[in-house]
């Protein structure tokens, strides 16, 4: 039995599918913010999910839950991720991933502590973390588990903040962490304000699609069944207290993402009279500290736990298009607010 803290978001609810695909039980443990949507968990089977309502800092839940249901491992995913929200308001930032993961950690060590011997040994507390605590890259180089720490915005700060707590964790306590540092993930279920889901949206409803800056900032794309596939090899196979970074090798410009869907959407979903989709790119004042570039090398966990990405961009972004033409209830139901009672302006591109 699995807890997935965070796992009505985008990576989580994935996850949860992933899981629940290989005959594993999940709780899923989730606060349901904004981001936070019960229907992304709709095609688990019952018998394989739980979910609690609570906030990952409320230790005494947090607690409570892990014993109720004896839980053999956590995967923590639970987070604030959108970069211009920690800039407008990075309070909720510093709450949750900082504080919040301090609650994780503490509810998790002592329900270790009340362990036997066998279920000791099999226990980790896998922490999801994020390539944007290293920081922005030149025009050259990767990051590396050994790359020293930048964080550049609030929420990479907060994530980094976060990472070396789980870090002592292990080395104060002895407690079986474990941590990966992924690239950008896009696929199915990703809230409709990231880059990817909000440009088809854009696209289909004959909106602007925002570019910030030149359009130029680079990321390494990560399918995210991909990630999935890593976050539970980690957890079966990985060394306690060691880092992955998990990356797609599929370094692309963010205008090269969105003239990519353009094309897509052009063969698929073609406008009225032959119009291009490309016509409605719109470039917009950059955001403050935008990092220009991130890559990940993704050699370690290649090589000492035999993981390597399956989908191509090309495959992945094709899946990734189809999966929101094929299911715009999902999408309207966030965007009309009906998924938690009140609608949401979208307006602003986040990679």
């Amino acid at each position: 039995m699995y807890l997935l803290t965070g796992a009505a978001g985008f990576i989580g609810s994935n996850l949860a599918h992933y899981l629940a695909s290989k005959g594993d039980k999940v709780v899923v443990y989730d606060k349901l913010t904004y981001a936070g949507n019960k229907a992304s968990l709709d095609g688990i089977p019952t018998e394989s999910l739980a979910f609690v309502n609570g906030d990952i800092c409320d230790t005494a839940l947090v607690y409570e839950t892990l014993v109720k249901y004896g839980v053999d491992a956590v995967f923590h995913l639970a987070a604030e991720s959108h970069v211009d929200r920690s800039i407008d308001g990075p309070a909720a930032f510093i709450e949750t991933n900082i504080n919040g993961t301090f609650s994780m950690l503490s509810a998790s060590r002592k329900y270790y502590e009340t362990l036997d011997d066998e279920k000791k040994r099999d226990f980790r507390f896998l922490h999801i973390s994020t390539d944007e605590v290293y920081g922005s890259l030149g025009d050259s180089g990767y990051f590396t588990e050994d790359t020293p720490y930048a964080p550049n915005s609030p929420y990479s700060a907060s994530k980094a903040s976060s990472d070396h707590l789980v870090r002592a964790w292990f080395h104060t306590y002895g407690f079986p962490v474990l941590t990966t540092n992924c690239s950008n993930n896009y696929g199915p279920r990703q809230f409709p304000e990231k880059l990817i889901p909000l440009i088809i949206h854009n696209a289909l409803a004959g909106k602007p699609l925002p570019i910030y800056g030149d359009g130029k900032n680079v990321r390494d794309w990560l399918y995210v069944e991909d990630h999935c596939r890593a976050l539970h090899t980690v957890m079966l196979k990985g060394t306690t207290g060691e880092t992955y970074n998990v990356g797609g090798n599929c370094e692309r410009q963010n205008i090269q993402i969105v003239k990519t869907i353009c094309a897509i959407l052009d063969e698929i979903r073609p406008k009225a009279g032959g119009a291009k989709y490309e016509s409605q790119i719109t470039y917009v004042k950059d955001r403050p500290g935008h990092d220009r570039r991130y890559a990940i090398d993704a050699s370690k966990i290649k090589r000492e736990l035999g993981w390597q990405p399956q989908e191509t961009f090309e495959s992945g972004i094709r899946k990734t298009v189809e999966w929101y033409l094929n299911n715009q209830i999902w999408i309207e139901n966030i965007l009309s607010g009906k998924y938690r009672g009140e609608r949401l302006g979208l307006g602003g591109t986040q990679e």
